[in-house]
């Protein structure tokens, strides 16, 4: 067979392995070195998959990723989750769906500080759950907001998604958070919205809560106040330039330490229960780049993202036509695959087409992320959505997911307008020293 030829055989095994439910990572290394093996030589191969693995847990760049993991931890553990959920629904809670929508300002808010999907609707479900039923709210609302809320931490920064894109393309990891922030806000806005209208037009969704006095409100900010100075701190070093994505990083671990020490809740429980965690989650997200980067070298000999790349540059189209059909791929593809497994895979296929047609990687980044996050609350695949089923067990998948069809139908009209208007991405990057 020609390079080509096994680059296709191998990515259709690749689809089957993982049909199969073969994890993500070993599937992906196992093609990668078998394929390897046939283009170039056993010898090769093996010493190929040894080096990147060493190089994949030895590096730099990577470390940013356990740190922020740890941050969110710490911050779920020690109650921050559960004081911002609270300081929303004081001012929103007596709007029709102002509970659901106060889970979503949670969720943009605990986004910024845990920096995956997954786990920010995990934490919103034990949080905002509860609260709903005891205001009779319909669990198709309630459930569907938490799951797409919770599809925020993939954009709002610090985003293990964005993390892992950055380190593949070589880009600024700093520049990538910061271009999430406008778009991260305009969605969770539309989100609110969306809850909005839909509770104007059908009421017995939502029972609007109880008033709550102003000073009530500025007393409740007083649970958002760590959580924005963390922010601030982390972020706004980024932008000014004063510190890197690692060292933001560690500040941010620091900080959550910090703060949970002097509200005196850090326990040696709450601190082991907070490190194994990020061990779990931190050995997952490395061991899939690991896979991944052997999967890609596979195809770097194969020639397939090359010949791929050149072919859909020279189609006789428009470069917004490509971009759209890259989007739509995105979009079908990640109803079946994990978002991180998804970017992983297809980043060296896209991004060299995206280089050619002369437009900025750091836009597209948003747009993949944003397109992926309409993957986490999709059929079958939704995982955001069996998350929140599998914390709240008397609530069926086909709830959730029928809640979640309102958000994810907000998520492509986001699609649009990000890629409308690219500068709602570029604005707060350009200005980055």
């Amino acid at each position: 067979m020609t390079p080509i030829q096994t680059g296709i055989v191998g990515i259709l095994l690749l689809l089957v392995l993982l049909a199969a439910s073969m994890p993500v990572a070993f599937s992906m290394a196992l093609v990668g070195l078998v394929g390897f093996a046939m283009l170039v030589t056993p010898e090769a191969a093996l010493s190929m998959a040894r080096i990147e693995m060493y190089e994949t847990f030895m590096s730099y760049s990577l470390t940013v990723i356990p740190l922020f993991v740890f941050m969110g931890q710490l911050a779920f553990h020690v109650g921050m989750s559960r004081r911002l959920f609270s300081a929303a629904y004081c001012w929103l809670g007596a709007l029709p769906g102002g509970l659901a929508m106060a889970t979503i300002g949670a969720c943009a808010a605990f986004g910024a500080i845990c920096g995956s999907g997954p786990a920010t609707a995990a934490t919103m479900s034990a949080v905002a759950l509860p609260e709903m039923r005891r205001y009779k709210y319909s669990m198709e609302l309630g459930s569907g907001a938490v799951a797409a809320g919770g599809s925020l931490g993939m954009l709002i920064p610090p985003s293990v998604v964005f993390i892992v894109y950055a380190i593949m393309t070589e880009l600024s990891i700093g520049k990538l958070f910061i271009a999430g922030i406008l778009p991260g806000l305009l969605i969770a806005a539309m989100f609110c919205g969306t809850i909005y209208i839909n509770c104007i037009r059908k009421p017995h969704l939502a029972p609007a809560g109880p008033k709550t006095s102003w000073r009530e409100k500025f007393v409740a900010l007083g649970g958002v106040f760590e959580t924005v100075v963390l922010f601030v701190i982390v972020i706004g070093g980024m932008f000014g330039g004063y510190f890197t994505p690692t060292e933001a990083a560690a500040i941010g671990a620091t900080g959550s330490l910090l703060i949970a020490i002097c509200r005196r809740q850090l326990t040696w429980k709450t601190l082991s229960r907070a490190s194994i965690e990020t061990v779990r989650t931190s050995c997952m997200v490395m061991i899939i780049v690991a896979g991944a980067v052997i999967f890609g070298r596979f195809l770097a000999v194969s020639r397939i993202p090359f010949e791929f790349a050149g072919w859909l540059g020279g189609l006789p189209l428009p470069g917004s036509i490509i971009v759209a059909f890259i989007i739509l791929f995105y979009l079908f593809a990640g109803c079946f695959v994990d978002a991180l497994a998804l970017i992983l895979l297809t980043i060296p296929i896209f991004h060299p087409v995206i280089l050619d047609l002369g437009y900025d990687p750091i836009w597209f980044g948003v747009i993949i992320v944003v397109v992926t996050q309409m993957g986490v609350i999709s059929p079958p695949v939704g995982v955001n959505v069996y998350v929140v089923s599998g914390m709240e067990r008397d609530i069926p998948l086909t709830t959730v997911f029928k809640g979640a069809l309102p958000f994810l139908l907000t998520l492509i009209v986001a699609a649009i307008i990000l890629v409308a208007f690219p500068q709602i991405s570029l604005f707060l990057p350009g200005l980055v020293r």
